[in-house]
Order: structure tokens, then sequence, then C-alpha cells
């Protein structure tokens, strides 16, 4: 290892070895590593389809492992590299098969990373079972990992949500195999590398956990589809791989890849934006005290007191307190978040009093 550390080479892809380069890294320098390691398939001769012709199956070098030790070593060798280039708050994220996915998290758990969530990626479009011994191998799995427990990770939960139809994300993701267009082929046609995983997927994986401008380092860079769409979407990359080809592929596709407008990439998550009192919009005079407030279905209405507080109206026993509070008791229950239960009327439309505190936001940035 040389005494002499890079400067951190972000957009860039560095062709050798992925342990030596990484620890000749910036300590602490790296947002998020995501990793598509060798998965070790130890594939048993040629596999043939039921016609007898031959299977494009992954038999590169780079795949081959004489023992289980050894490939061991070789992902406690690279994991440990990575490690020491994360953040402390900093992020991993590893995909795998049954082939390797549970040694992969033993050495994730011994290094001292804080697995976050498991996640199964079900392919719509699997390579069926040729040989009819087995179930049909639908999915990889992921792990995402802290770099330690007390890591403060970047997850963007409202964007997740966003993604889902306003519902929670869940940890099954089903995205389809890289195919079509996207596959990267030669000049004779055939796959430029046999486990091209699909933007999709790195799309989901970095709109979940990395902000604008955030480096990404990918130790298994392969054709680039991590840094292609980290270019895409304003974030930084670093991109390893030992072999020149590859790096080939990778540099024509990066460069041909659009990056996206701030208008379309702007979000700010909820627990991220500026907490505003209540009582601010009094102070602004954004409401006046003696507005009156109701519900959606104005079923119950409310006064603001000029303290902030609001009191309930047509009640025998007046209500007083906070929005939260109050919207709470007059529904018997036990929470109630005040800022989308109480709208006013403006112009004669009635909207919720979070339009107003969104109002005030917008003049702090």
């Amino acid at each position: 290892m040389s005494d002499k550390k890079l400067d951190l080479p972000t957009d860039s892809i560095l062709v050798g070895d992925c342990v030596k380069i990484m620890r000749d890294l910036p300590k602490e320098s790296v947002d998020l590593v995501f990793a598509d390691p060798p998965y070790n398939l130890q594939l048993g001769g040629d596999l043939h389809r039921p016609n007898n012709s031959l299977v494009d199956a992954v038999d590169n070098d780079w795949d081959q492992f004489d023992s289980i030790k050894i490939y061991d070593e070789f992902t406690r060798e690279w994991m440990s590299a990575a490690r020491d280039t994360l953040k402390p708050d900093g992020a991993m994220w590893v995909i795998g098969s049954y082939h390797n996915i549970f040694r992969l998290g033993y050495i994730l758990q011994d290094l001292g990373f804080w697995i976050l969530n498991d996640v199964i990626w079900r392919k719509t479009n699997p390579m069926p079972n040729f040989r009819g011994r087995r179930f049909t191998n639908a999915h990889e799995t992921l792990i995402w990992a802290g770099k330690s427990e007390k890591s403060k990770y970047t997850f963007n939960y409202d964007s997740m949500k966003a993604l889902n139809e306003d519902l929670q994300m869940r940890s099954d993701w089903t995205l389809p195999l890289c195919t079509g267009v996207e596959r990267l082929k030669d000049a004779d046609g055939k796959k430029a590398h046999p486990t091209q995983k699909p933007e999709s997927l790195l799309y989901r994986v970095l709109s979940a956990s990395t902000r604008k401008n955030d480096v990404v380092l990918d130790p298994f860079f392969g054709t680039g589809t991590t840094g292609a769409v980290a270019k895409k979407m304003q974030r930084k990359f670093i991109g390893i791989d030992r072999d020149e080809t590859y790096a080939a592929f990778a540099r024509e596709r990066i460069a041909n890849a659009e990056t996206l407008d701030d208008t379309v990439l702007h979000h700010v998550e909820k627990r991220e934006k500026p907490r505003i009192p209540f009582g601010n919009l009094i102070e602004q005079g954004l409401l006046k005290p003696g507005t009156i407030l109701t519900d959606s279905k104005k079923r119950h209405k409310a006064k603001v007191n000029a303290d902030g507080n609001i009191i309930a109206m047509n009640q025998i026993n007046p209500l007083r307190g906070s929005i939260h509070k109050v919207g709470a008791s007059l529904q018997d229950a036990p929470s109630c978040n005040g800022w989308t239960y109480w709208h006013y009327e403006v112009n004669g439309k009635s909207q919720p009093i979070d339009a107003l505190r969104e109002q005030m936001r917008d003049k702090m940035n």
C-alpha cells in the first residue's frame, strides 16, 4: 500500500485492485458504498436449455474462488477497506444471491456494520431453472447497513413513500432484469457484462439513501450502472474495476448520461424542514386572532387565540389548547396533526393551515 493518499477522485473510474485503491483513498470521505461483488456461483460445468442451446452463464475468472475460505478472506478485505472510506454517518449497500449473501451479512456484522434492512429484489423476468431440479431463482438480496450502530445514515422516507403511490416503501422491490436497449453489448452483439444491474435498481437505492452531491463509491463498477445513475441524479461517484474493457464501456455510457435538472430533483424531507410553531403564523399576520378554523368536513369549529392556542366552539365545556391537542380531543383520538386537520377560508375556499406554514418556509429558503 502506498504511503501517499490520493485526493478524492470523484466522477472517475479507477482501474486496478479495489482493495489497494480503496486503501489509498482518503479515510472517511465517502457517503455511500454500493457493492455488487463476485457471487462465487460455483457453477459445475456448462448449463444448457431444453433445446440443448448453451446458456450464457456467469463463468468469468473474476467469479472463481478455490474455496469458501478464500472467498471469505477476499470479502473481509474489501469490506474492511470500503468501511474505512465511509464517513461516520455513511452506509453501504451490498447485493448478492443465495450463493454468497449469508456470508456477506455475517462478515458485515463482524466488521462493525449495523444492518438496517435486507431488501428482496424480486425479478419480473427471471431466468428459468432449466434443469427442473430446484425452484426458479427469482430474486436477489440487498443488505443496507450503516457504518456503525451510531451512524446517522440518510433515509429519504418521504421520497420513497411518494415513489410508492404515497404508501410506505416495503423491503420487497419488484423490478425487471436489465434487458433491451439498456443492456450493453459488445461488437459481436454479446453482453458486455454478464451481471449488469438495471438502472431502476440503482435509482431506488440512491433515491433512498443519498442526497445531491453525495459521494457514492462502487468497488465493483463493471459497466458503470452506479456511475450513470449517480450522474443523472447529481451525485458524485467513484468507480473501481480491475477490467479495462468494462471500464471503457462505463466511460462511454456515463459520458452519454444526461443530468436531471434541479427543478425535478429538489426535495426536502419533512423531518429536515425548519420547525415553525403555530404561533408564528399569528406573529407574522398570516392568521389573525379571532379567525375561525374548521375541520375539512366543517363538523368542528375553533377560534384562534392571540397566544397561539385555539378555543373550540359550540362545546358545553370549551376546549382550549394547541391545534394538536384540541383536534385530538374533538375526535376522541390519542393524537392529531393539527396542521392538516384544521382549515381556514381564503377567497371562499377551505385550505389546511399547513399551506401557511409552507409559505413561511418558502420565505426562509
